[in-house]
């Protein structure tokens, strides 16, 4: 009796072992395609290691270039129903990135994001050269937008006469009619930049800008703007 019941344990204890050593070489590429972070614009080009420690190879959000970025699931949240992908990637300036993917059953968000994301061949053609995230979270449920939070500012391109801004334009992440908005001013408050983003990565954005001066007014309507009741106006949709 007292072998069978060694054996017993011994059984289990392998099976448990087995089970741990295949939890933690468990493919980050397979849990990637699982939660279905492509139908929000994030592509890879090579996912590399387990899902406790990856490494995520030429990233993109939608046509911007995020760079190899390693990522990590964080244990913790996994007793609460929440799927958190840490993100990192060492570096200075805007070469730096920190921040989470988080995945419930009826959420979606990113949290605590500190990056810079090109904007240029996203937004086109809007003159936003790349946009800086300040530990910025926001969280979809169900679809609609229901938290954003921190610091975002844009930097405008250089080539564009009537438009020399050289500290961007900023402004604080919200949720407004169950999308988020990213209201971006510049500091004498003359230009602004409404940006709305659904969840499915669908975005409209309405720059406008307030001058009297006939001379700007003219070269920004060679770049698409157009006179409004706000000033001149550049609209543009488009997706993620």
């Amino acid at each position: 009796m007292m072998r069978v019941r060694l054996s017993l344990r011994r059984a289990g204890l392998f099976l448990a072992f087995f089970a741990l050593a295949l939890v933690a070489l468990f493919p980050m590429r397979i849990m990637l395609g699982a939660l279905g972070l492509g139908a929000v614009g994030l592509s890879v080009r090579e996912v590399q290691g387990s899902v406790w420690h990856g490494k995520l190879k030429e990233v993109r959000f939608g046509a911007a270039a995020l760079g190899d970025v390693d990522a990590g699931l964080n244990f913790f949240p996994l007793f609460v129903g929440r799927a958190r992908i840490d993100a990192s990637r060492a570096g200075e300036g805007g070469d730096a990135l920190q921040g989470a993917l988080s995945v419930t059953r009826h959420t979606l968000g990113l949290d605590d994001a500190t990056m810079r994301l090109p904007a240029a061949a996203i937004f086109a053609p809007l003159p936003v050269s790349a946009v800086d995230l300040g530990d910025v979270s926001v969280r979809f449920r169900e679809g609609v937008c229901d938290r954003a939070e921190g610091l975002v500012r844009a930097e405008l391109q250089a080539d564009v006469p009537g438009l020399s801004l050289p500290g961007g334009m900023s402004g604080t992440a919200r949720c407004d009619g169950g999308a988020l908005l990213l209201p971006l001013a510049s500091q004498s408050g003359m230009e602004m930049l409404a940006l709305r983003i659904v969840k499915n990565g669908g975005y409209t954005a309405d720059f406008t800008v307030r001058s009297s001066d006939p001379a700007v007014q003219q070269a920004l309507q060679t770049h698409g703007f157009a006179p409004s009741g706000d000033g001149l106006k550049l609209s543009v949709a488009g997706q993620l």
